[in-house]
Parts: structure tokens; C-alpha cells; sequence
């Protein structure tokens, strides 16, 4: 296990651009930022805080999350928004993001600001938010009601499954997916005894690995939802994880300051993996520079 960058505030978003490096955003102090290959530390997105959940856009730039579904990049000046807030339908903003294969977003929307303190939130009456899905076109249409705290997302690898962690639920859940995006049967996959389960990937053996905030974990699940092992990080607050690297199996781990006693604490951690990590598709959502 390397540490590979620290000083920052609440890492989240990793996703790994096999030309820029390792993109991620910092949700408390600010911007998305990019480790390069050669391991220099740039910022790509200015100030923007409360960052989620970061994708690639296919045209360049990336699509974000926080108070709004944004993209930044060569396509508009500022920021185009693809998928607004809703407050008095219980949407005061978006946390993870991913894609499919097809580059459709699945966005998951926040009934409270887990800032205001995760663990008092968890369970709240009228705090759970939907799971929306951006189709190509730029319309956006729900695919679940009802998240307690929305946080990681990702697919099996021929794409029939999506795994999504609610920490309000300390579950992660597993659903079929329909060629159109639509999601059904939703159950229960796994849950974790201590802490709140938060960003996941997934390798091409269809293995989950789950960071578990608060509890300075990843845990790595095989398909039938048995732990097949578990990674301890010197600091609590494992927020999210990606694979990369040119084999897909550098692990990159990020973390929070919660916990330290410090509030920029924050570390970019990598370790190896013997199975490579599924890639994650860039967007292709139509960007009109009219939604500015």
C-alpha cells in the first residue's frame, strides 16, 4: 500500500482517464483535481464544493454532482446543467454518479446534506431522495424512489446488474437492469457491521470492493455477497475507490479527514490488485450549453 498524495479535505469521485491519471474531487475544500501520471497534482474544475460523485464526458471535460448534475468542459463555458435540484420534492442535491456502457448517467439525489452529519441524518423520516437516470438525449427519468443516503455504484461486468450502496440502510443492494436503463428486483447483496458502506467497484471476476467510511476498510465481496478479504487504511474515513492504471489493477483508494482530529488529513492511497478492474465508460449525454 503506497500513499501516494495527502493534505486535502474529503476526497470522493475517483475515476480513473487513461490519458489525464486519477481525477477526483475534494468535497469539502473544493474542485476536481488530477493526479497525472507522473504524479503531479493539478486542478481542472475550480472552487466547486460538495462534489460527489465525478464522470467523463466523451466530447472531454466531466459531468458532477453536489447541488446539481453539472458538466464542465470544452463543449460550454461554465457549467451546463443537466439535472437540477428539487427541494420541495426532497432533492436538495446529488451525491455518487456513474455510467453504463452506453454512457447513460444514474445519478443518486440527496434528501439531507450528509454534512450536516451522516449518522443523525440515517433513517430520518422523509430523507430518503430517488435514483434518476440521464438517458442520451438529456431527459432524465427516475429508476427507484427511494434511497436512504445514495453513495457507490457500479455494474456487473456483462452489465445485467447494478450494485448500489445505501449507508442509510448500511446495504448494499443489487438490481436487474432492462436494456432501456430501468431497474427491477431490487434485494439485498451486503451489509457491513460497522460503519457505512460508500464507494464500490468492481473487478472483472464480478468481485465488489466496497470502501467503508468510519471504519477505515475496503472489503471485497464475491458475487454470491461472501467476503472474500479485507484491506485496513490508517485512516477512518475510506470514502471511494477506482481502478487504474495501464492494467486496470492499480487500485486508488481515497479518504476524508473525519476522525484524525485534523482537517486535511484527506490521502490518495494505491495497492495492487491480481484481477484488473472494470473500466468505467466515459458520458455521452447530450450537452446543450442552453441549460447554462
Amino acid at each position: 500500500m503506497e500513499t501516494l498524495r495527502t493534505g486535502f479535505g474529503l476526497l470522493e469521485g475517483p475515476v480513473w482517464d487513461p490519458k489525464l491519471g486519477l481525477l477526483f474531487a475534494d468535497a469539502q475544500l473544493g474542485g476536481v483535481h488530477r493526479l497525472d501520471l507522473h504524479g503531479n497534482v493539478t486542478t481542472i474544475v475550480e472552487h466547486r464544493r460538495g462534489i460527489g460523485g465525478v464522470v467523463r464526458h466523451q466530447a472531454g471535460g466531466v459531468i458532477v454532482s453536489g447541488r446539481n448534475i453539472g458538466y464542465k468542459g470544452p463543449l460550454a463555458p461554465g457549467t451546463v446543467v443537466l439535472l437540477e435540484k428539487d427541494p420541495p420534492n426532497g432533492v436538495i442535491g446529488f451525491n455518487d454518479i456513474t455510467t453504463d456502457r452506453a454512457g447513460r448517467i444514474y445519478a443518486g439525489a440527496l434528501g439531507f446534506l450528509p454534512t450536516e452529519t451522516e449518522l443523525s441524518g440515517i433513517g430520518a423520516e422523509g430523507k430518503a431522495a430517488p435514483l434518476f437516470l440521464i438517458d442520451l438525449d438529456g431527459s432524465h427519468r427516475i429508476v427507484h424512489p427511494a434511497i436512504k443516503l445514495s453513495n457507490g455504484m457500479g455494474f456487473s461486468p456483462d452489465g445485467r446488474l447494478l450494485y448500489h450502496a445505501d449507508s442509510g440502510d448500511r446495504t448494499v443492494y443489487v438490481y436487474d437492469v432492462k436494456g432501456d436503463g430501468s431497474l427491477s428486483n431490487r434485494r439485498s447483496f451486503a451489509s457491513v457491521r460497522s460503519g457505512l458502506p460508500d464507494g464500490l467497484a468492481i473487478d472483472t471476476d464480478g468481485s465488489i470492493w466496497l470502501a467503508v467510511a468510519h471504519a477505515g476498510q475496503v472489503v471485497v465481496f464475491a458475487a454470491d455477497g461472501s467476503i472474500i478479504r479485507q484491506f485496513d487504511f490508517p485512516l477512518p474515513m475510506t470514502t471511494s475507490l477506482c481502478f487504474g492504471g495501464e492494467d486496470m489493477r492499480d487500485l486508488y483508494v481515497v479518504t476524508g479527514s473525519d476522525g484524525t482530529g485534523r482537517t486535511d488529513a484527506g490521502s490518495i492511497f494505491r495497492l495492487r490488485s491480481d484481477v484488473p478492474g472494470l473500466s468505467i465508460s466515459p458520458a455521452r449525454v447530450a450537452i446543450s450549453s442552453a441549460s447554462q
